[in-house]
């Protein structure tokens, strides 16, 4: 399984959707529709959404030259 990080490519706000579609196997598409259908059930999705755009690590930038 991939690492739990917020990809650069991909991403719609935060970028949480698509680095759980890359940790699942999944398409970010998928985790979206996913994420906004259990938005309709009671409970505290939009502030675990929050909480992980916080403290999931970006995906670092590759070192390369321009030339």
């Amino acid at each position: 399984m991939a690492a739990l990080v917020r990809p650069r490519e991909g991403r719609m706000i935060g970028g949480v959707c698509a680095a759980l579609a890359q940790r699942f196997g999944t398409s970010a598409t998928t985790m979206r529709v996913i994420f906004v259908v259990s938005c309709l059930l009671p409970g505290p999705q939009f502030l675990l959404y929050l909480a992980l755009w916080v403290f999931l690590p970006g995906e670092k930038r590759n070192a390369t030259t321009a030339w």
